[in-house]
């Protein structure tokens, strides 16, 4: 898989408009306060496309200084992900990333897939964390003090932080696997099932990139099987 672009530092790259509020420090304070120094948040990106990896991000932010306008992801543009995304990582104490390929989360199934790229991404940490603020309902199977947050990229800013890492990060990943594959569009629907994407999987059948154990590829294949044993 092709690694994200760090060629282009934060001070070359045009500042977007940025109005929103950035994500509250709550979580990570409490954390502080039990003892715990280096917290870390995760969050993943791609569980719901039909191709391509599922990425997840773990990101240590300092407590001396704060990153502004860092939230969710999704209530953020492209050109504000790429400006957050470099200034994230610029300013990180740490961060990593953890991918998992289509072929991977067939073997298993999504959440696990998504959890394992989490602990990858934990593991890819150094310093190492002393605590992990995970985004979800669920801990991460690794020997690490966490908590779980449901909805955290919208209440937590390092998860807020992880999470815009693990957008951008993915989606350079997707445009790499476009020029692979430039038939189904990777660089404009991500691999999510977009009415384009299902219509040029239709007519092409998936690649060895798309998720075959999810129903639209999965019906997909079945179809153009039985049209094949028929002809």
């Amino acid at each position: 898989m092709l690694p994200a672009d760090h060629s282009q530092s934060p001070s070359v790259i045009a500042v977007p408009a940025l109005s929103v509020r950035g994500a509250a420090r709550k979580a990570e304070r409490q954390a502080h306060a039990a003892g715990y120094r280096l917290v870390a948040g995760v969050d993943e990106a791609g569980r719901g496309a039909l191709a391509g990896p599922v990425v997840a991000a773990a990101v240590i932010l300092p407590t001396s200084q704060r990153v502004a306008h860092v939230v969710d992801s999704k209530r953020l543009t492209g050109p504000q992900r790429n400006y957050l995304y470099h200034q994230i990582t610029a300013t990180a104490t740490a961060w990593a990333v953890g991918v998992v390929a289509a072929p991977q989360i067939d073997a298993t199934n999504i959440l696990v897939a998504a959890h394992q790229a989490m602990q990858y991404a934990l593991l890819g940490l150094h310093p190492p964390p002393d605590f992990a603020l995970i985004d979800g309902r669920f801990e991460v199977p690794i020997s690490v003090p966490q908590q779980a947050i449901i909805d955290g990229d919208n209440k937590c800013y390092c998860i807020a932080g992880a999470s815009i890492v693990a957008k951008v990060y993915r989606d350079r990943l997707m445009e790499y696997l476009a020029r692979l594959y430039p038939q189904y569009g990777f660089e404009h629907n991500r691999g999510y099932g977009t009415p384009h994407h299902l219509q040029v999987l239709e007519t092409h059948g998936p690649c060895p990139v798309h998720r075959h154990s999810f129903a639209p590829v999965q019906r997909t294949y079945q179809r153009r099987l039985a049209i094949a044993l028929e002809e």
